[in-house]
């Protein structure tokens, strides 16, 4: 009995635990144990947000965020684990997946691997990366995965994928903001704006492992997409800017370069071009020099030097300097000397400014300011060239004016900093200095972006922001502008003179310090900055060369043309910056020009703005032709319309070969062409019958 006693007391007490340790679960401890059991059941998922755009000035798309997937298989997913199913369509499944990768892998290997995940019993086996959208949609498609997710076993995960429609086209000013890595460009400057904020979903844990969204829609808090950046950047001018620098610095075998177009009154930067020449000897966007390199800029930096001597009085452009044989001694150590052997002789202080003496310009500065230099340095101060400017972008080198107090204030810095030694500025602080005297003195910030948008709503809109109102006086800014106009007419750059538009501005070679080699190396940067039309400036354009390497290195050669092509692509596609066309038509004169076939419209376009009257036989008829030609009537032309038949060879002589081989391809033919100006004569007889594909010559004079 005593056993058995014992033996119950036991019992007892062990029901006693049972039931004490059940009530401090369920009671006392129910929070905790809930909690855990939640955390391991559930969890909260974020939902990523899309990145915003960013546009061109024209909304044309510079950077997106396209989907990408990834594809994983559940190998216990009934379409897998049913023998039947699986057995029918493993190998048309396998086949699919062959065709549709491109990555080497066989029919037969596809059907290894997904005979091996069913036999694993594999959950989340991973089949792809990056899977495009079109492809997703087609392999969701394929046999057993086009059972659905939970039968067919096909996961697909979204992803987001930075993508540039116009690939390398500003590259560097477009940035990227990535994690671990320096923010770079609008997208770093604005990734708050472009990354949105994430949302948040719950999701549960059900049988065999499987995650799925329990959330209603109350309680699920949605992500925000990220706003759209609209840029100032014109991809048309950038293209040009580009191919013209690439084109400059590939001809010149230079290390790199860079081109800006900024509009002078709003300070938008049209086009921003930067290049370095790579190991491969092949010329990519690796660094934004405009914005990051602080250098010394040469002789683009006299007009800062010309602008203090008017402005405080000290000399006048009359003034008469000695070159002194091309060379100036200003210590026992310290010699300038001109680009020109044998200097220019006697000359005033505007032909040092057009023809770039060294030796005058120092002479002139040094004789006014050697006694109180800080005088000087006070109009590079009120210039705002010791400060950055403060872009919208990320990286923005620092400048570096010497004082007269610095450590580094040597007896050769006054007249060396005159000519852009001694001294570092930013391309866009040079830029930016230029384009206020195009606006009549009144300095503007660079703006690379107009406005933040939401869904094409504006959220935030940048205006123009003036840096300084005036930087001197009328008088001064006058006589800078007509030095600069000279530069072009008669000086250094005298090279792009042109009969289209005018051009003021100033061209820059500078000798380069190669680490401690010095100036020994005779390593050159070429540079050219101006703006056009000269009498109404629109556009400043700067560009900088480093390093050619071909035996050319003034501004004027290596720069110049680049600055060229930027401004007669510009001038070429703004009517605003055409003089407005005049043409007077003597009634009494039979000679009004007569347009041969073409577009409709483009024809009385042209006779209404040279004021000549044209009469349309098609506007009064219920069916009108797109194409018409003109006969002369008196005093006024009739438009004739010209109908073509679809089967029919139209005819094409007469036409602009714009026109005709608008129509002719649009026919179906394939086209060729000798000569140029007008069609003379075509291949194919007009008005016989016609089959897409045939061949048709055509020859112009």
């Amino acid at each position: 009995m005593v056993r058995t006693y014992i033996a119950y007391s036991f019992m007892c007490a062990f029901a006693i635990a049972i039931l004490y340790f059940l009530f401090k679960v369920s009671v006392v401890e129910r929070k905790k144990w809930t909690s855990m059991a939640g955390s391991l059941s559930t969890s909260i998922d974020i939902i990523e947000p899309s990145r915003g755009n960013i546009f061109a000035c024209d909304h044309s798309l510079l950077a997106t965020s396209l989907p990408i997937y990834d594809l994983r298989i559940d190998g216990m997913a009934p379409g897998f684990a049913d023998d039947e199913i699986f057995d029918n369509n493993i190998d048309s499944l396998a086949l699919l997946l062959s065709q549709e990768f491109t990555d080497g892998r066989s029919k037969a290997e596809y059907k290894r691997i997904l005979t091996n995940v069913r036999s694993r019993e594999d959950r989340y086996y991973l089949l792809k990366r990056k899977v495009t959208y079109v492809q997703m949609k087609r392999i969701i498609r394929f046999p057993i995965f086009r059972m659905g997710k939970y039968k067919g076993g096909l996961n697909v995960e979204e992803h987001n994928r930075r993508e540039k429609p116009f690939d390398d086209l500003a590259e560097r000013t477009i940035g990227y903001s990535v994690d671990g890595i320096a923010p770079v460009g609008i997208e770093g400057a604005f990734d708050k704006d472009l990354s949105g904020k994430p949302g948040k979903r719950m999701m549960q844990r059900i049988a065999g492992g499987t995650w799925i969204p329990v959330s209603n829609e109350e309680q699920q808090i949605d992500a925000q997409n990220g706003r759209d950046i609209l840029t100032t950047i014109d991809v048309n001018v950038q293209d040009v800017a580009e191919n013209a620098l690439m084109n400059a610095l590939v001809k010149n075998d230079a290390q790199w370069g860079t081109a800006i177009l900024m509009e002078v009154r709003t300070g938008e930067i049209i086009a921003i071009a930067n290049l370095t020449k790579a190991g491969d000897g092949k010329y990519t966007e690796q660094y934004n020099y405009a914005v990051g390199e602080s250098l010394e800029p040469g002789s683009t930096f006299k007009l800062t030097s010309v602008m203090a001597l008017l402005d405080d009085g000290k000399a006048k452009l009359s003034d008469m300097y000695d070159t002194e044989g091309g060379k100036k001694q200003y210590f026992a150590h310290a010699t300038m000397y001109d680009s020109e052997a044998g200097g220019h002789g006697i000359i005033n202080l505007q032909q040092a400014f057009e023809l770039s003496s060294n030796v005058a310009i120092s002479s002139a500065v040094y004789l006014a300011y050697k006694n109180s230099p800080s005088e000087f340095i006070e109009h590079l101060k009120k210039l705002k060239l010791n400060k950055p400017i403060g872009l919208q972008i990320t990286g923005e080198g620092k400048p570096h004016i010497k004082e007269t107090k610095d450590k580094d204030w040597y007896g050769t810095t006054l007249p060396w900093s005159s000519i852009g030694y001694e001294v570092k500025v930013t391309p866009l602080q040079v830029i930016t200095l230029y384009n206020a005297v195009a606006n009549n003195g009144k300095m503007v910030k660079p703006i690379f972006v107009k406005e933040i948008q939401n869904t094409g709503r504006s959220i935030k809109t940048f205006q123009t922001e003036v840096m300084v109102e005036q930087i001197c006086k009328p008088s001064t800014l006058r006589q800078i502008r007509t030095c600069m106009e000279g530069v072009v007419l008669h000086g250094t750059a005298s090279n792009l003179k042109n009969m289209n538009y005018t051009v003021a501005g100033k061209t820059g070679t500078a000798l380069v310090a190669d680490g401690r080699s010095g100036y020994k190396n005779k390593i050159y940067r070429s540079s050219f900055v101006g703006y056009f039309p000269a009498e109404n400036p629109q556009y400043t354009c700067m560009v900088m060369v480093n390093g050619p390497s071909k035996g050319i290195y003034y501004g004027s050669a290596v720069a110049g043309p680049v600055f060229k092509e930027i401004a007669d692509k510009v001038f070429s596609t703004n009517m605003q910056l055409h003089p407005d066309l005049k043409y007077v038509f003597n009634t009494e004169s039979p000679e009004i020009p007569v347009a041969h076939t073409g577009f409709a419209d483009d024809i009385k376009t042209v006779y209404n703005k040279l004021g000549i009257s044209s009469h349309d036989e098609n506007a009064n008829n219920d069916v009108q032709s797109e194409w018409s030609f003109a006969e002369q009537d008196k005093n006024f032309v009739n438009l004739k319309k010209q109908n073509f038949k679809k089967d029919e060879v139209p005819d094409v002589k007469g036409m602009g070969l714009k026109d005709a081989m608008y129509l002719l391809e649009n026919a179906g033919l394939k086209v060729y062409v000798e000569g140029t100006g007008k069609v003379k004569e075509q291949s194919l007889v007009p008005g016989q019958k016609l089959f897409k594909g045939m061949s048709i010559s055509l020859r112009l004079s």
